[in-house]
């Protein structure tokens, strides 16, 4: 048996998700009572484009951009963007969006669905904190003794292996020094940005110290781990900061973690063989 309109009609206001609806022109005619509990605000205020007046402005752009271009293509989207709720709060909203096709198969609109994601996005966000390091955006020293951890039960578990670069960047003081901390800061940030650049999908890169980076390769012979150290030293002597004509180099010492090989030792072998490339003149691995 078929719904009717009526019954249609009552199991969307009565949905605990916030449903829009659109029409050819793109623009919103319709919002559930859900929607408009949220925003606080009526049905007249929110059509057309008035719901867009709500969106956190850091987030406008990105929302209008996936919405116009699905509905150019009558595709499905789905995103997430920040809305004024009624007390004045921003809450995360996942937007699932759809296009609607009459009998003849004619475009006719879209159909959204929206939920509050707060606590879930708010909650990866805290994970991304306790995992990465806020100035550069790469792995911090905690996540990557995890991630060494892993791979040392990889290892041995499957026999496999692992290259361990580490990575100090050359007259690091020197720069903070004569130009200034601010200065310093982007030089990190730019050296792991090129490291990463140079990376595998599989591999990892965190900050181990001050201007120490550890790369992980994992299944990867040394010689192949050679190739990446020295595109990794090219992409940094390219690096332009800011207005200076400071060349930025590198010391990487390499070591392999093994079968029946300890990670700490590994880890001690390859920052020796950085204080050796460093003392032989940097700019090069060993």
């Amino acid at each position: 048996m078929e719904l009717s309109c009526h019954e249609y009609k009552l199991i969307v206001e009565s949905s605990p998700n916030m449903i829009w609806r659109s029409g050819l022109d793109g623009n919103c005619y319709y919002f559930n009572e859900t929607w408009l509990r949220f925003t606080g605000r009526t049905m007249e205020q929110e059509q057309g484009d008035g719901w867009f007046g709500g969106v956190h402005p850091e987030d406008a752009d990105f929302c209008m951009k996936t919405y116009l271009d699905a509905f150019q293509q009558h595709q499905p989207f789905e995103m997430e963007y920040r809305l004024k709720r009624h007390d004045g709060a921003y809450r995360w909203i996942n937007d699932r969006g759809v296009p609607v096709f009459g009998a003849e198969r004619e475009f006719l609109g879209y159909i959204g669905s929206c939920m509050d994601v707060t606590e879930k996005v708010e909650g990866m966000r805290l994970t991304e904190m306790a995992h990465y390091d806020r100035l550069t955006c790469v792995y911090n020293r905690n996540y990557l003794e995890i991630l060494i951890d892993y791979e040392y039960k990889r290892i041995e578990r499957e026999k496999g292996n692992a290259v361990f670069l580490m990575l100090d960047i050359d007259h690091f003081k020197c720069f903070n020094d004569e130009y200034g901390h601010d200065f310093g800061d982007k030089v990190l940030s730019a050296v792991a940005s090129a490291i990463s650049k140079k990376l595998r999908s599989s591999d990892f890169v965190g900050r181990y110290g001050g201007d120490e980076f550890l790369v992980i390769l994992p299944q990867t012979s040394v010689s192949a781990a050679g190739r990446i150290a020295q595109r990794i030293l090219e992409d940094c002597a390219a690096l332009k900061i800011e207005d200076s004509k400071e060349k930025i180099g590198l010391s990487i010492g390499l070591s392999e973690l093994k079968p029946g090989s300890k990670p700490k030792v590994v880890l001690k072998r390859a920052d020796e063989a950085m204080f050796r490339a460093k003392r032989n003149g940097g700019n090069q691995f060993v």
